[in-house]
């Protein structure tokens, strides 16, 4: 038996015997008798501890957190878990051929949870992980939403002699690395980058209603009235996590980089006149979308505007996969893009990743599954499909997109910031308490209530300002 799993179960009966002493004393001769046949079980936990511990003193104590890497061929059973499914699938499928060209004994079971964002993919984690039974590697966004919830859990393995042996400290930027690491070590291997702050339109639509690519908040909002006295919708917003995305476009356009940073570094607070101005503008841009905003899936919010039904769409590009692969769409021609109204010059930043937690069952195939992800050929397998670009930086770009070779350009040339609905600059308790303040504010519309409601969950999930 693992040395974890025996430290486990020690401090388990421990509990267990520190309550029935207690109840020795206060309840009768039953209560005295279980307590006899614990104190027995615990002496016998002890010495099996003491073997196990005996066993395992080959392995350094400061090592046994850390990946461990070897020359064995990974083979048997590989579960890796994600949220990419349905139009999404593509990209992953392309992943998965290539890992199986080089690792042909590894029988990968792909493990997905449909749900936009991984919203139900992350609360089967949850679950899995809390029991004990997690995959050999999952699916989560580089920043807080891994470092804020599972490392500061101690549920996840150090992977920095990985990206040691894989040179990847040299391929992979350095605000990526600081995004899925901390001093104690490098949590998971970035997949793709992706970029929020991205407003879609088709191009021979704007044409036809005679408006313009809108610039500013200010030029947005002149543009959504003339829209709508034509009788087109001028935002279409799916379900609550792409309405975050929303008000964080919004938080940037209105705050600016420099105050939005410090929103996330606490030196801005929640209950500011500026969060207060961030939620009044995102009350504003709420009046020129669809009211059946809770019911649609990003996809179909997406197929608003390429039927025509809206004209613009605040999305990930993501929507850019979606249009070209699924769709058949020409970047370019088919649709346009240009950054959220007021956020030109900014790269609102998220990475998919991949880490492997603690108590895998099949160590060996996670790694060779971390090597794909983070290998030039895999990388250059799945963004194309995804509409991503990839993390790392010696990819072929001559196998991207019009779109994305933009994208690329503007993550080497623009200031980076960090998305909250993907994880980056908050934990995954925040984020979820945020969609509760966000419905409750679409329903009512009041800007001051939502910024103290912001300021008291940012206290209650440790982000305090």
């Amino acid at each position: 038996m693992p040395i974890s799993d025996l430290i486990y179960l020690y401090r388990i009966n421990n509990y267990f015997y520190g309550y029935l002493l207690f109840l020795s004393f206060t309840g009768g001769t039953v209560m005295k008798k279980v307590f006899a046949f614990i104190t027995i079980t615990t002496l016998v936990m002890a010495s099996i501890f003491a073997a196990g511990a005996k066993e395992s003193s080959t392995m350094p104590l400061e090592d046994q957190n850390k990946v461990i890497l070897n020359s064995n061929t990974p083979k048997g059973d590989l579960e890796i878990f994600s949220w990419w499914a349905g139009d999404e699938g593509p990209a992953l499928e392309a992943l998965i051929a290539d890992f199986k060209t080089d690792y042909p004994q590894v029988n990968l079971i792909n493990a997905t949870v449909t749900g936009g964002s991984g919203v139900n993919a992350k609360a089967v984690l949850k679950t899995r992980m809390l029991n004990n039974d997690p995959p050999e590697s999952f699916q989560v966004h580089a920043g807080q939403e891994l470092i804020g919830t599972w490392v500061d859990a101690d549920r996840m393995l150090d992977l920095t002699p990985l990206f040691e042996a894989q040179g990847w400290l040299d391929i992979f930027p350095s605000d990526v690395i600081n995004l899925i690491g901390t001093e104690d070590g490098i949590w998971s291997v970035p997949v793709s980058v992706h970029k929020s702050n991205v407003m879609w339109y088709i191009p021979a639509n704007l044409k036809k209603w005679g408006v313009k690519v809108p610039t500013t908040l200010e030029e947005f909002f002149t543009v959504a009235k003339t829209l709508q006295t034509k009788g087109i919708l001028p935002l279409s917003v799916g379900t609550t996590w792409t309405a975050v995305e929303n008000w964080e476009n919004i938080a940037l356009a209105t705050l600016g980089v420099e105050d939005y940073d410090k929103l996330w570094n606490g030196e801005l607070a929640w209950t500011d006149p500026k969060i207060v101005k961030v939620w009044e503008n995102f009350g504003k841009l709420l009046n020129y979308t669809n009211k059946d905003s809770a019911s649609l899936s990003w996809q179909q919010a997406t197929d608003m505007v390429v039927g025509g039904q809206a004209a613009f769409n605040f999305m990930g590009d993501w929507a850019a996969g979606y249009m070209m692969t699924t769709l058949k769409l020409v970047p370019g021609t088919g649709f346009g893009w240009a950054n959220t109204p007021g956020t030109d010059g900014v790269f609102q930043f998220l990475s998919d990743s991949f880490g492997i937690p603690k108590g895998t069952k099949n160590q060996d195939a996670a790694v060779a599954w971390l090597k794909a992800c983070g290998s030039k050929a895999g990388q250059d397998a799945f963004n194309p499909l995804k509409g991503s670009i990839p993390a790392r930086t010696d990819a072929n770009l001559n196998l991207y997109s019009a779109y994305s070779k933009s994208a690329a350009d503007d993550f080497a040339n623009d200031i980076i910031v960090g998305s909250l609905a993907h994880g980056v600059v908050a934990n995954e308790g925040f984020m979820n308490d945020f969609n509760a303040v966000l419905e409750r504010f679409m329903n009512n519309r009041d800007a001051k209530s939502a910024a103290q409601a912001s300021k008291e969950i940012a206290k209650s999930n440790g982000m305090a300002n």
